[in-house]
């Protein structure tokens, strides 16, 4: 492990020959910096301009990836309840930007340099601004703590031979950048070590109680993550699909069980912080308020799902999968993926730039030979489907690649199955998928539109059942209710209880 002792004059050894010119060549971006959480000196392979340049740098390709969500009211309550945090942390000097991100996903990030993200899909599990400034603190203190910056430059430490190629060869250096990318991304979207996470428990929940939130709410939101856990386990059972695949939020929800000893502590340890401060309210109508509207599952922006079929209002353009089928909604593709995990079928699209037919269009730009060659039926639109090889991690594999033409973009749908004797049991699906793509007709432009979260005020005889039969909700519409309300597995509402429905 590195040292932080002043760098004596070498002896005349090469390999400290070699450890000085590697001084010489990292010069200002490698060496010891005081933490600021601890004040201790870290091995750090950036300085803090560095950190900050860095956030500024990927700050456009997250919004890129995930998107911008449009609503400036609710953008300036979280930047607002976010500084509020901040301003307590051992980096106030920091200018921090809060952002509310697109993406239907549960999970809040934060890149170096004061740049925190959270997804409106996490926003409509939550129920009061304390819980919403707990998120925030938790990923407050990872930038606090430099959590990024100290695994970027273990990282890079560990690499250092290939660091120093990149330096005296140019043409490395692009690779290089990307490989820094990498590593934050797989830090700030992935989550860090068990340690790490819990420091920032620690710190979420001192700045909490420092700005006026009981730090109980880091509690709060762990439950509200554990029955999000709970429940894709549930969902993924009712769809035929493993329910040991369920993911979630990086943080608090992948670091703690339940009854984590360890993280009460942490919480506990700040309450002192707060009896001290007069009893602050958790904020729950005010930021229910701040969320009524909030668009739920899908974006129209990025197309929306419903069961098996998509619609893509902007695009103009609907398709239907294999009923039974998984369809995920990503940023740059559609994915649908059988229950079985044995075939799947992606839909992407790019651009025409110059007329040629689909198959040419197969053949130039997608680089695939084609064979059974079969003109689809999507009148009044152009389109060509047929048979392909493509490799896979398993080796060469047959598929259906069918391309539709619709103005100046071309639909690419690509189906194969991950066994090579399965195919011809998926391709008659595959091949209806593909003729099943047309124009958006105007009795589904309603199809197209976003859910969105609404308040209800509960009285004595509210009951999800009810609420269930009477929701526009996809799937396990009461166990969602219950979810979004605080109430999964088995609760029900409390009369006068503000609750969020979906319409």
């Amino acid at each position: 492990m590195p040292t932080c002792e002043p760098l004596t004059r070498p002896a005349a050894r090469p390999w400290r020959a070699w450890w000085l010119l590697l001084w010489v060549l990292l010069g200002g971006s490698s060496g010891c910096a005081t933490n600021p959480v601890s004040g201790q000196s870290d091995f750090v392979m950036m300085s803090e301009a560095e950190e900050v340049a860095i956030g500024r740098q990927y700050h456009p390709r997250i919004l890129k990836e995930y998107g911008y969500y449009d609503n400036e009211a609710l953008q300036e309550y979280v930047q607002q309840v976010g500084g509020k945090v901040a301003a307590m942390s051992h980096r106030p000097g920091l200018v921090y930007r809060f952002t509310v991100v697109d993406s239907p996903t549960i999970n809040a990030f934060a890149l170096p340099g004061g740049y925190i993200y959270i997804t409106r899909g996490l926003l409509a599990y939550l129920d009061s601004e304390a819980e919403l400034a707990a998120v925030l603190g938790h990923e407050i203190g990872h930038v606090t703590a430099r959590h990024a910056v100290r695994q970027q430059s273990a990282a890079q430490a560990a690499g250092i031979g290939y660091t120093v190629a990149q330096i005296l060869l140019p043409e490395l250096r692009s690779s290089a950048a990307q490989d820094m990318f990498n590593i934050l991304a797989q830090a700030t979207l992935s989550g860090y070590g068990r340690e790490q996470e819990l420091e920032s428990d620690r710190l979420g929940a001192e700045y909490l109680a420092r700005s006026g939130y009981p730090p109980q709410a880091m509690l709060d939101v762990l439950r509200v993550l554990k029955a999000q856990e709970e429940y894709g386990r549930q969902l993924a059972q009712a769809e035929g699909r493993d329910p040991g695949s369920v993911g979630g939020y990086h943080g608090l929800f992948a670091s703690h069980p339940d009854n984590d000893t360890r993280l009460k502590e942490v919480v506990n340890e700040a309450l002192p912080l707060y009896v001290d401060r007069p009893a602050a309210d958790r904020g729950v109508e005010s930021f229910l308020k701040q969320i009524d509207g909030l668009v739920y599952g899908d974006s129209p922006e990025q197309g929306v799902r419903r069961q098996n079929r998509f619609y893509h209002a902007r695009m103009g353009i609907a398709v239907e999968f294999p009923t039974g089928w998984e369809v995920q909604n990503l940023a740059d593709r559609v994915v649908a993926v059988a229950p079985s995990g044995e075939a799947t079928q992606v839909m992407t699209v790019q651009d025409l730039n110059r007329a040629m037919p689909p198959e040419q269009f197969i053949a130039e730009r997608l680089r695939l030979q084609l064979s059974d060659v079969q003109p689809l039926a999507v009148e009044p639109l152009q389109g060509v489907t047929g048979r392909t090889v493509v490799s896979t991690r398993q080796g060469k594999r047959p598929a259906r690649v069918s391309v539709i033409y619709k103005g100046p973009q071309a639909f690419i749908l690509l189906g194969t199955s991950r066994e090579l004797a399965d195919f011809e049991l998926y391709d008659g699906k595959l091949q209806q998928s593909a003729a099943s793509f047309h124009a958006l007709t105007p009795d589904e432009r309603a199809l197209a539109q976003a859910l969105r979260i609404r308040l209800i005020r509960a009285d004595d005889g509210t009951r999800y059942a009810t609420l269930a039969q009477q929701s526009i909700l996809p799937g396990l519409k009461e166990a969602q209710l219950r979810l979004l309300n605080q109430h999964y597995p088995a609760g029900e509402p409390r009369t006068g209880q503000m609750l969020k429905v979906v319409k």
